[in-house]
């Protein structure tokens, strides 16, 4: 047989239904490196003859072609699993292009090398989502989650039971019968794995539809799972077999979750805070992760079976998921697992597909179906809890996307000879198709962000001074506790005008799949782990701050647990909630005694940018670089330009003011000559309004001072600000974003932070040697 190939020979022993069996002679002993471009140059020795030399070219292949795919295709919003799909159409056989050259570069046996190496990648990928998921999900998952998942597990599944029974009585043949029994229950399957990944990708998995989504996925996960080891168990060509391996399985079951978790709660309690778990326990957990992959295939079921319950039994989050998931991601998820799916895609073969043939036809029919039933179940079960159509519809995409884990099972099927060739070259476009609709579709169909568009109206400006006062303050680091509880001071609680203050402590998500969102004042529906062990330190600082008050100030603590690409939606959705009148957000520069920058932090300047833009309330910026000692008043300056927000900047003011013998103010108006004339804008009559009260407040109080100052240019203001900063320790500034103002234009071009308007950065600038703090305050900003 005139085959490129590793083997010395190959010969072809039969051909039926688009496979062949050949017989093959090994050469002893194997070929595994070259003898190099300038080595001898014998056709055994050759580069290409030699299995480590051709499995390393194949691997840069793969990977550079799945690279360069994919950089054009996530531009045009589609999903990484897209170009490894189609890098496997490229370098396979269904498209007939330099076969010669794929020929010599794919011959016949490496694939087995290739395959093997790639699917301890899919092995390492499993058990990390295993890790990731916070399986704890189901005991707080309500009645709302569990209706969806069984609704859309149950209903496909009883349409396509019927479908089986139809084929199974006008055919004979039973291959037939089982690839249809195969593609309806991987097709009914719900992916936890693949639903997160799809909404990590959409960036939507911390918003109230990504929360639902995990959560009825998480079930259906779970049920899919037990419908697969229940159809394996009860196999009638194997039920000898399969009966034991279903007592042993069960075993390892039960030893992985009540000796092995058991065992990592013991570790984690031994592992000093802030610290990581020690390699030893990383090395052996991961040896015995390759040891259950082979108990695996020797019960004969699928290799990622235990490896998955193993992941799922191990405590996600730090220390010990975290730690887990940083060993195994790259390798496994950023390497071998685009090398796995394309090699699956390389078994797809559109030669072998005839469009007329009654197989193409049913099988497409079937996968069609089977999309149709379950949309249409998740659809009319969210309608029921009163979701809106658009979301409605969106959850139902969500949940029946098919994504990588689905890819595998078909490869394994094929592999097994459980389906055929065309069925499975089939099954896996449909898979490329929906995969890339659904994450089109989505973005066309949910908003997450138009919940906060503001209508009813929520900043200082318009609530009543005995109104009670709503806050919410954000919470990165520990160093920022401090100068935030300094800050709620100048909000000026007492016991007859209250604060109520949300304090939101935000945390990075790592080492698992599913954000978290812990209230410590309920208590309720969190695991117990995560209470108060994230936030203790933040916890006890405001409760203290809360107990110096003496009611005039109410703390309730939450904690975030999520991406930072989406920390803003529980910024956002807290505030909405709780109907929040302001959120305070720290600086992301840190400096330290001597005025350097000590710390820069741009996860939290990614934050506060998306905030100001998404925050259904005013929103203030602290910089830090004073703190207030309690036996002095505080030197507080407001400057005043004009517009939205210096008018809410000025509210903050006046109410700090009210506190007479801690406070002493001095309000700077910056004006120019031709702004005096100007009186027909509706703008600056808002303004000479609330200066009007501002000059009336300060007649009656001692402690505030009114200044009317006229400047000609930017040179001027930068001229002022400097002296001011010598005689102020805080000041509050309106952010001003976008109003073109000639007193600060020549100012712009030097702005370094757009977050804080131009007289914010002007002082939170190093070059300044300010020692003053600063809040840059926006008012809520209404979309129509």
């Amino acid at each position: 047989m005139d085959v490129d190939t590793l083997f010395a020979s190959i010969n072809q022993i039969n051909v039926s239904d688009h496979t062949a069996k050949c017989g093959v002679c090994l050469k002893t002993p194997p070929n595994i490196a070259s003898d190099g471009l300038w080595g001898k140059h014998s056709t055994e020795g050759s580069p290409l003859k030699s299995s480590m030399p051709i499995f390393l070219l194949q691997v840069v292949l793969i990977y550079t072609v799945t690279r360069t795919l994919n950089y054009p295709l996530k531009k045009l919003g589609f999903p990484a699993i897209f170009s490894q799909l189609m890098a496997g159409l490229i370098l396979g056989p269904s498209l007939s292009i330099l076969e010669k050259e794929k020929t010599m570069l794919f011959p016949y046996g490496s694939q087995d090398t290739l395959a093997t190496i790639s699917s301890l990648g899919y092995m390492l990928f499993v058990f990390e989502n295993g890790v990731k998921m916070d399986f704890s999900m189901i005991t707080r998952t309500g009645r709302q989650g569990w209706i969806i998942a069984i609704v859309g597990l149950l209903f496909p599944l009883l349409i396509g039971y019927s479908s089986v029974e139809h084929i199974s009585k006008h055919t004979s043949e039973g291959t037939i019968v089982h690839s249809t029994i195969v593609i309806l229950i991987t097709q009914n399957m719900t992916s936890f794995t693949v639903i997160a990944s799809v909404l990590n990708d959409l960036q939507i998995l911390n918003s109230e539809l990504g929360r639902l989504t995990l959560s009825s996925a998480l079930v259906g996960d779970m049920l899919s799972n037990i419908l697969v080891i229940a159809s394996a168990a009860f196999d009638t060509r194997k039920v000898n077999a399969n009966s034991i391996n279903l007592v042993l399985l069960f075993a390892i079951i039960i030893i992985i979750f009540f000796v092995y978790r058991p065992a990592m709660f013991l570790v984690i309690e031994h592992t000093p805070e802030s610290q990581e778990v020690k390699d030893i326990y990383i090395n052996v957990i991961i040896g015995v992760l390759f040891v259950l992959g082979w108990c695996s295939m020797l019960f004969n079921i699928e290799f990622i079976l235990l490896p998955f319950l193993y992941g799922l039994a191990t405590p996600d989050g730090p220390p010990l998921g975290s730690s887990l998931v940083k060993r195994v991601h790259t390798f496994g998820l950023e390497f071998l697992m685009p090398i796995f799916v394309t090699t699956c895609a390389m078994k797809m073969n559109y030669s072998l597909v005839e469009f007329t043939s009654p197989i193409f036809i049913g099988t497409v029919l079937m996968i069609i179906t089977g999309h149709l039933m379950k949309l249409i179940s998740y659809v009319a079960s969210a309608l029921y809890f009163k979701l809106s159509l658009k979301d409605a519809l969106s959850l139902a995409l969500l949940l029946d996307c098919k994504g990588i884990v689905e890819v595998a099972m078909y490869s394994s099927a094929l592999d097994k000879r459980d389906i055929q060739p065309i069925r499975y070259t089939v099954a896996l476009t449909m898979i490329m198709i929906s995969n890339s609709v659904v994450q089109l579709l989505v973005k066309r169909l949910y908003d997450p962000s138009r919940k906060y568009f503001g209508y009813q109206k929520r900043n200082m400006s318009d609530l009543k001074f005995d109104s009670n006062l709503r806050i919410l303050v954000c919470i990165h680091k520990n160093h920022h506790t401090v100068p935030i509880i300094s800050s709620l001071d100048l909000f000026n609680p007492t016991p007859l005008y209250p604060t109520t203050v949300d304090v939101l402590h935000l945390i990075e998500l790592v080492g698992r799949s599913s954000p978290i969102f812990i209230s410590h004042k309920m208590k309720r529906g969190v695991p117990s782990f995560a209470r108060n062990s994230y936030s203790e330190n933040v916890i006890l600082s405001f409760k203290l701050h809360e107990d110096e008050k003496l009611g005039a100030t109410t703390i309730y603590p939450y904690t975030a647990i999520s991406p930072p690409t989406l920390m803003h939606e529980d910024v956002c959705y807290l505030a909405l909630d709780k109907v929040a009148s302001i959120i305070i957000l720290p600086f992301h520069r840190r400096w330290s005694f001597d005025g350097k920058i000590e710390h820069e932090d741009k996860t939290v300047r990614l934050l506060s940018c998306k905030v100001m833009d998404k925050a259904p309330c005013s929103v203030g910026i602290l910089v830090t670089r004073f703190v207030r000692k309690s036996d002095s008043p505080l030197r507080l300056a407001m400057i005043f330009f004009g517009g939205d927000d210096d008018r809410e900047a000025l509210c903050l003011a006046n109410r700090a003011a009210k506190d007479t013998a801690n406070v002493n103010l001095v309000v700077y108006h910056i004006t120019t000559s031709e702004s005096k004339d100007e009186k027909h804008n509706e703008d600056i009559m808002l303004d000479r309004t609330i200066l009007k009260n501002a000059k009336r407040e300060c007649s009656r109080m001692k402690n505030v001072v009114y200044e009317e100052i006229t400047v000609e240019g930017g040179a001027q203001v930068a001229s002022l600000l400097h002296r001011m900063a010598e005689d102020h320790d805080f000041f509050i500034v309106g952010r001003r974003h976008g109003i073109d103002c000639p007193q600060t234009k020549s100012l712009q071009e030097w702005s370094e932070f757009p977050e804080l308007g131009v007289i914010g950065d002007f002082l939170a600038s190093p070059d300044l040697d300010c020692r003053s703090s600063v809040l840059v305050v926006q008012q809520q900003k209404f979309y129509h």
